[in-house]
């Protein structure tokens, strides 16, 4: 069951990120954060509201808290790169740094997974040369800049997945709640500082739908987080850019070379490697 969770988090999840990306070619990225966060926000407060947990310990607030901050930085630092590059290049590449590092903090945890795990982990490496066209050829450039917005992106989404995993079942989804407080404050206070709030235009219906998207696939991802370890829950939902991917190529035409379509491959591979160690 937490398997099935996770994976459906990563379908929504790359859903979502392909509305918000496709967002933020016509918009400013912060104001497309801005607006999916606030979204997220009340849904999160209705839902819980209506389901009626008891306010949590500080400790569970904390890490939601702790979530928050991750999700304004993972988000601004995502859609810049979403922004100024193409979806094939930018979401894979956030996607294995997100799964890698939460692996990395449960081995520290005492986590002693299989030699296959590692095997993953370096082929997550050859993947990011890849699809980022370090290595090989590409039809769309990348400017490095671009590739290091994807790399802080992935790590502000690890930052979420290990707080989100630290909180218990009895906090229901308040620590959600907490994050998007937190969240929306600051991306709030970065749309003010830019000048970009309000500026929405017509894709603020495609930002609210990212927004309703996003917090969902963070429903699952506590329903999952709360059944499985971390080490396999994480990986499973790091395949996310396969939906982003798939979309990208049906509904905008983007194009990846041979070397890139290997490089993704690869990214995936390495992410069912490490996920069938944590289940070993």
């Amino acid at each position: 069951m937490p398997i099935a969770f996770a994976f459906a988090c990563a379908v929504v999840y790359g859903i979502a990120d392909y509305c918000g990306g496709r967002a933020t070619r016509s918009a400013p990225s912060t104001t497309i954060a801005l607006i999916g966060q606030i979204t997220s926000l009340v849904f999160a407060s209705i839902v819980v509201v209506a389901v009626g947990t008891d306010f949590p310990p500080f400790r569970e607030i904390g890490w939601g808290a702790l979530a928050g901050i991750a999700s304004a930085l993972a988000l601004a630092a995502f859609y810049h790169a979403m922004s100024h590059g193409s979806m094939t290049v930018v979401a894979p590449i956030t996607a294995v740094t997100s799964a890698v590092l939460p692996v990395g903090f449960a081995l520290i945890r005492g986590d002693r997974p299989a030699v296959i795990a590692y095997v993953g982990m370096v082929l997550a490496v050859a993947a990011i040369a890849l699809v980022s066209g370090a290595v090989g050829i590409r039809h769309l450039e990348t400017r490095r800049s671009t590739i290091v917005f994807a790399i802080l992106g992935g790590v502000g989404f690890a930052w979420i997945f290990i707080a989100l995993g630290e909180t218990t079942s009895a906090s229901g989804i308040w620590p959600l709640v907490a994050a998007r407080v937190v969240s929306v404050t600051i991306i709030g206070a970065m749309a003010i500082a830019t000048r970009t709030a309000g500026r929405g235009g017509g894709v603020w219906r495609l930002a609210v739908f990212a927004g309703l998207l996003d917090m969902s696939a963070n429903f699952l991802y506590l329903l999952a987080v709360r059944r499985g370890l971390l080490s396999i829950v994480v990986v499973v939902v790091a395949l996310y850019p396969v939906s982003t991917v798939v979309l990208a190529f049906r509904l905008d035409n983007e194009r990846v070379s041979r070397s890139q379509a290997v490089g993704m491959a690869m990214a995936v591979g390495a992410l069912v490697l490490v996920s069938i160690a944590g289940a070993s």
